[in-house]
């Protein structure tokens, strides 16, 4: 069915990669990685097929001499602590130790060798885990609630319908040759924290009386996504019961297989059939395929809290809690995964979650074990009570080992947090997200403060620099922050963030968040105060 709905446009409006596609389905590649390529080495793979690595949940590593990246699928975040020790081993064995955790609570790998891909592959398959269609045109992994099943804030547990839609997906050939990346994010959390208004589709918490009783159920919404051009998610005019997330899930994907664009890759998003379309038209068609939808009801998301949980709090089960710790710019390692998984597992209900803002969470915890599980070697690092602006900093790859990205950004982050703690005090938490690259894998729009990374021409040749953005926030008020004008050169970002920061803490209300300063004061204030700073320096 996938390359039928290829096949109806006119071939000349199609670009290059469509062709790859229809020549070859990117899951072919696995067995082909298995069977050929790891047999006969790294300059055995022709281009094309180097192209469908994606499929296998794998990219080249900078500067493409021989090395992999590789992202794990993990629905919802949750891992179990078998799975979290399989994971730390692959790390350990093949990718030098190094467990990254990404902004859609995957969990990413560098220094692969394509050798050792099967037993990657075989052993990731052992504990239930798969790095498959983890990136490629395909509906990648399913963001949700990380704390899915104990969370006092959700109308209903989604892991179940996490699940359901995933093992629809995964695999299925007839979804394996989407127009572009695909994104879903399933919730039921009252603080919208599998961040909705960015996804391709997204499901959050709504009710609707129905002939007479109040049914729990969603929201659709459709057509979100980030990368050069953002666009928040819109939401459809229909009420979802809870087991009719998978029909609508098929049908809007079938939508995006059978009508999204496909002659150029930067404009193939569904969010651009959805910005052309309008929703009125999609939930026309939508309605085509599945039939008739109740019309909305009540949306019960409430606020936003970007899913940061730093500390110890209550489950809505008695007597038990979850932990959350920071793991500075989403970098840890398999030693200690496998000392999580072993608390996990001593002290709490056996799994590790992982959240968008690229922690972790401990949960299932008893009254009586906590202070004991504070106590652990681990948790000194990735505690549960980090300094302000470490714990909301969130960094992509960036070149260090990702050939689109222009500048380093994981260090450089960790760097400049750890500067803005010991230069300002503030009781206020503003998150800072950079990114190496417009594809904003780093979610920076999404930021309080959001950088960018690009190249200065200087007398000493071409330098690291970055371009600032301020006021992003997701909610019931969802709005991507504002460019000011002035590039910042790698070296002076500390110092930039500090005199804008200073700035909010010198002028800023009783109580007054970073977001709602940037929007009394508006964007001229802030730019005037770059331009004075950059003159200065």
């Amino acid at each position: 069915m996938a390359y039928e709905a290829v096949w109806m446009q006119d071939p000349a409006k199609l670009n290059k990669f469509e062709f790859i596609k229809m020549e070859k389905d990117g899951l072919d590649v696995i067995r082909t990685i298995i069977e050929k390529y790891a047999l006969e080495g790294y300059d055995s793979i022709p281009e094309d097929d180097m192209n469908r690595f994606k499929w296998a949940g794998v990219y080249e590593q900078k500067p493409r001499d021989g090395y992999f990246m590789m992202r794990v699928r993990v629905n919802s975040g949750v891992i179990t602590a078998a799975q979290a020790r399989a994971l730390a081993s692959i790390g350990r064995d093949y990718g030098r130790g190094l467990v990254d955790i990404t902004t859609r609570q995957a969990i990413q790998y560098h220094w692969l060798q394509v050798q050792d891909l099967p037993d990657i592959f075989k052993r990731l398959e052992e504990v239930g885990m798969y790095s498959y269609e983890a990136c490629g045109d395909c509906p990648r992994v399913i963001v949700g609630n990380p704390l899915v099943g104990i969370d006092k804030d959700e109308l209903l547990d989604t892991k179940q319908l996490v699940d359901e839609v995933n093992d629809y997906f995964l695999m299925n050939r007839d979804f394996s040759n989407l127009p572009r990346k695909y994104k879903m994010s399933i919730s039921s959390s009252i603080y919208n924290n599998a961040h909705a208004e960015i996804n391709d589709l997204a499901f959050v918490p709504a009710t609707k009386v129905i002939d007479g009783e109040e049914v729990i159920g969603f929201h659709a919404y459709v057509g979100g996504g980030l990368s050069a051009k953002p666009h928040l998610a819109k939401e459809l005019d229909i009420f979802v019961r809870p087991e009719e997330v998978l029909k609508v899930s098929v049908g809007v994907t079938t939508i995006f297989r059978d009508h999204g664009y496909r002659e150029k890759r930067h404009h193939a998003r569904l969010k651009f059939l959805v910005a052309d379309w309008g929703v009125e038209k999609f939930k026309e068609e939508l309605i085509k395929l599945i039939g008739e939808m109740p019309s909305k009801g009540e949306n019960k998301i409430i606020g936003w809290q970007a899913a940061y949980y730093d500390g110890v709090f209550p489950q809505k089960q008695e007597g038990l809690n979850y932990i959350g710790l920071n793991v500075p710019v989403g970098r840890t390692n398999s030693d200690e995964f496998e000392q999580l998984a072993d608390l996990a597992d001593k002290f709490g209900d056996g799994t590790l979650r992982t959240t968008m803002s690229q922690n972790i969470l401990l949960s299932g915890v008893p009254d009586d074990k906590v202070e004991e599980v504070l106590a652990a070697p681990v948790l000194q690092r990735l505690t549960p009570n980090p300094k302000n602006f470490m714990s909301r900093t969130v960094s992509c790859t960036g070149n260090e080992f990702c050939n689109l990205a222009v500048v380093e950004t994981k260090e450089r982050a960790r760097r400049v947090a750890q500067y803005l703690d010991e230069q300002v005090e503030l009781d206020e938490k503003i998150r800072i997200h950079f990114i190496g690259c417009p594809n904003a894998c780093g979610q920076k729009q999404i930021a309080d403060i959001g950088l960018q990374g690009a190249l200065v021409k200087t007398p000493e040749g071409m330098v690291d620099a970055f371009d600032i953005a301020v006021g992003g926030i997701l909610g019931p008020n969802a709005a991507f922050n504002q460019p000011l004008k002035g590039r910042v050169k790698g070296d002076n970002v500390g110092d930039v963030l500090k005199q804008l920061i200073l700035f909010y803490k010198e002028e800023r209300g009783e109580g007054e968040t970073f977001h709602n300063f940037v929007n009394r004061v508006g964007v001229p204030a802030f730019q005037e105060k770059l331009t004075a700073i950059l003159a200065a320096s």
